[in-house]
């Protein structure tokens, strides 16, 4: 798919070893800026990666990460050699973020792109008691819970898989709606759902058991409501090595033990 000598953005992280990977690499095979290069290559870890793909969405440029974080499960392995190769080969990913609208308890309306998740979380003592509506179709009257988040596929090994929420393939046209801590019912595990689907979710006794949202980074506290649907338009590439693919790791992922 892509040319054996694309011209290359190397960016990293704040830590020492991205840091230090990131001009090994630019002194090795050239450095571009992000806007006049054809691939982006970032040095870090996962959320350093959302990162990057937060600031190049709708750039049309293709983002190769290699790991010089913790986890490092959207990135690559790192090696120095053969890099032109190894983008050369690369097999693409397409991300389409969640788009988060969230209303406060004053009535100030505030947006979010989320790669990973839109989560809502409890803000006191107290559990969260939360309405949940699909495509205008109230599905869960009152939900008492510490949380309950809609993750995408990219997202669904992070704070989702935590939760206990299903694993999805990086190609399944589906959401995973997870709740953390149900407490009533307490038997509800989560959904399924379409990623055509439009979520809502109503803080009840808002004053009493106040609950903040974040699209991945991006927090608003005190919500009334919070509505979450696929981007229709945002989208962002990801690219991978055809030894370590996404598919490959989920799988591996779910026969972990």
């Amino acid at each position: 798919m892509f040319q054996s000598r694309e011209k290359l953005a190397f960016v990293s992280s704040d830590a020492e070893d991205a840091r230090t990977a990131a001009a090994s690499l630019a002194k090795r095979y050239g450095q571009c800026s992000v806007e006049e290069a054809d691939i982006v290559v970032a040095l870090g870890g996962d959320g350093f990666m959302l990162h990057t793909l937060r600031e190049t969405m709708d750039t049309g440029k293709p983002i190769y990460g290699m790991n010089r974080g913790t986890i490092g499960f959207l990135m690559n392995e790192f090696r120095e050699g053969d890099l032109h190769e190894r983008i050369e080969a690369a097999q693409p990913e397409t991300i389409r973020p969640l788009e988060m609208e969230a209303t406060t308890a004053r009535g100030e309306v505030q947006t979010a792109l989320a790669i990973n998740e839109v989560a809502l979380w409890r803000q006191s003592y107290q559990t969260a008691k939360i309405m949940i509506t699909i495509d205008g179709q109230v599905r869960l009257e009152e939900l008492y819970c510490d949380g309950v988040m809609v993750a995408t596929p990219a997202g669904s090994t992070a704070y989702n898989l935590s939760a206990q929420g299903p694993i999805l393939p990086l190609d399944a046209p589906l959401l995973a709606l997870t709740p953390v801590s149900p407490f009533r019912p307490r038997r509800w595990r989560g959904a399924l759902l379409s990623n055509r689907a439009t979520v809502r979710f109503d803080i009840l006794e808002p004053e009493k058991r106040p609950v903040n949202a974040a699209a991945d980074h991006t927090e608003v506290k005190a919500i009334s409501c919070v509505t979450v649907r696929e981007s229709p338009t945002a989208t962002a590439t990801l690219l991978f090595d055809p030894s370590h693919s996404w598919n490959e790791r989920i799988l591996a992922e779910q026969f972990l033990y």
